[in-house]
C-alpha cells in the first residue's frame, strides 16, 4: 500500500494544475478538468461508486460503500488538485532516503540548497526518507498529497469488506489556492454530517479554527501635470498611496504576528501619478477584530478624502471565507472522532488555529462541519516544499483510522 501511496503521488504532481485568479471559468485551468476527468477514470476502475464529475462546479464526488448495516453517519473527505501561483510545469521530485539532517541540494547548477539552517522543522525528519522538488518548481504536496491520501485509504477499504465502516464520501475539487474551489460545492449532493478536509501541514495537526479573511483593493484618483507647473496643481497618486500605506499599523503584518493575531497585508502595489492600486488582505480569528482591520482602512481613506478631496481614495472590500470554529464548535464530533483515531495511531494531535483557511472554511458555514487534517507536507507554494512518505502513509492510516472508529 505504502508504495502505491508513493507512486500515485508522483504521478499526480507530475501533472500541472495551477489556477489561474484572474480566470473567471470553473475551474480556473483547463488542465484541472484534464486531471479530474484522469481522476474518475482511476477512481472508477478503483472500483469507487457513484463517481461524478460535476459540470457545475468541476466537484469530482465518489463513494465507497459501507461495509455495515448499523446506522453509521455518512463522512466525506476533501482535497483540491490545484497548486498554487509558483512554477507548477515539469515537476520533477526527488528522493531523499535516511534524510541525515544536513543540507539538501535541490540544484546543484542554480546553487539552491533545502537547508535547516534556514527551515529548522527538516530537523523533525531524520531517518525518513524526504520528497523534494528540484529547486526550480514547487512539489505540489499542497494538496496532491492529500488527493493521493484519500484515493489510497479509499481503494485500501474497498479491497478489505471485512473492515467495518459506514458509507464514506470523497471529493476533489478546483481552484481552491484562488479562494474560490469552494464556492459552488453541492452540499446537499456530497450527503455528509461532516467532512474533513485533507489539506493540513505536519504530522498530527488538526485543525477547526481559521482565519477570518478578506481582500482589499485600494484604488487612488490623482491628477498629472506637467513637473515643470506642478506647483499647487499636481496630485500624485503614487504619493498617496504611500500616505496610506504609512497610516496602516507598522507591526500588524504577517511577518511580525503569529498566533491568533491578525494582520492587514499589502500583496500587491502598482500604478503611476495618475492612479494607483493597493491590493490588500486582511485576517483575523476574532470576528470583531476582523471588522476592526476592515473598518480602519476605510477610515484611513475618509482620511485622506478630507485632505485631497472626495473620491481620491475608495476601498472595496470582499469577505472571502471566515473562522469555521464558529460552526464547528456546534458539532464537535468530526473533532473528537479525528482525536481518538490520532491516539489509536499514537499521533499526537497538535490543535492549533489555521493561519489561513482551507475549503473547509466556506463548506462550514454551508452546513457541513468540514475540521482540516495534515497531508503531511511543509514550506507549501515555492521551490523549498517537502513531504516525507512517512507523513504521508501517516495520514492515509488516520483516514483509515475515522472510518474504523465510527463503526465502534
Amino acid at each position: 500500500m505504502s508504495d502505491k501511496l508513493v507512486e500515485r503521488f508522483i504521478s499526480y504532481v507530475k501533472k500541472e494544475t495551477r489556477s489561474n485568479e484572474e480566470s473567471t471559468s470553473v475551474p480556473s485551468t483547463p488542465s484541472q478538468t484534464e486531471f479530474l476527468k484522469e481522476m474518475a477514470e482511476e477512481l472508477t476502475a478503483l472500483g469507487f461508486q457513484e463517481v461524478f464529475l460535476n459540470p457545475k462546479n468541476s466537484f469530482l464526488t465518489a463513494t465507497i460503500p459501507a461495509t455495515t448495516t448499523k446506522d453509521i453517519p455518512v463522512v466525506g473527505f476533501i482535497a483540491h488538485v490545484d497548486t498554487a501561483d509558483f512554477e507548477a510545469r515539469n515537476v520533477k521530485p526527488q528522493f531523499h532516503e535516511n534524510y541525515d539532517g544536513s543540507d539538501i541540494v535541490l540544484n546543484a547548477e542554480q546553487n539552491i540548497v533545502l537547508s535547516p539552517n534556514d527551515f529548522p522543522n527538516l530537523k523533525n525528519y531524520i531517518g525518513k526518507t524526504m520528497i523534494t522538488t528540484d529547486g526550480t518548481t514547487l512539489l505540489g504536496a499542497d494538496d496532491k498529497a492529500g488527493v493521493a491520501e484519500i484515493v489510497t485509504a479509499g481503494s485500501y477499504l474497498l479491497q478489505h469488506p471485512e473492515i467495518e465502516h459506514g458509507k464514506i464520501r470523497v471529493a476533489f475539487g478546483p481552484d481552491e489556492e484562488i479562494g474560490r474551489g469552494a464556492d459552488l460545492f453541492d452540499v446537499e449532493q456530497f450527503g455528509c454530517e461532516f467532512a474533513y478536509t485533507m489539506d493540513g501541514g505536519p504530522v498530527g495537526e488538526l485543525q477547526f479554527e481559521s482565519f477570518n479573511a478578506a481582500g482589499a483593493i485600494v484604488k487612488i484618483q490623482g491628477k498629472n501635470v506637467h513637473p515643470g507647473s506642478a506647483k499647487d496643481t499636481m496630485l500624485s497618486a503614487l504619493d498617496v498611496s504611500r500616505q496610506f500605506q504609512n497610516a496602516l499599523p507598522e507591526m500588524m503584518v504577517p511577518e511580525h504576528t503569529e498566533g491568533r493575531v491578525g494582520f492587514i497585508h499589502l500583496c500587491e502595489a502598482h500604478g503611476t501619478v495618475e492612479d494607483a492600486t493597493l491590493v490588500y488582505i486582511v485576517r483575523d480569528h476574532d470576528h470583531k477584530l476582523f471588522e476592526d482591520k476592515k473598518q480602519y482602512l476605510q477610515l484611513v481613506a475618509d482620511r485622506l478624502n478630507k485632505v485631497y478631496g472626495e473620491g481620491c481614495v475608495t476601498v472595496e472590500l470582499s469577505d472571502q471565507y471566515y473562522n469555521m470554529a464558529e460552526v464547528i464548535e456546534k458539532d464537535f464530533r468530526a473533532v473528537d472522532i479525528a482525536t481518538e483515531a490520532m491516539e489509536n495511531l499514537d499521533i499526537k494531535p497538535i490543535i492549533e488555529p489555521i493561519r489561513g483557511g482551507t475549503d473547509g472554511s466556506k463548506i462550514s458555514f454551508m452546513g457541513l462541519p468540514t475540521p482540516n487534517i495534515f497531508a503531511g507536507g511543509e514550506n507549501f507554494h515555492g521551490r523549498y516544499e517537502f513531504v516525507a512518505v512517512e507523513a504521508m502513509e501517516k495520514a492515509r492510516d488516520v483516514i483509515i483510522e475515522i472510518a474504523k472508529v465510527m463503526a465502534k
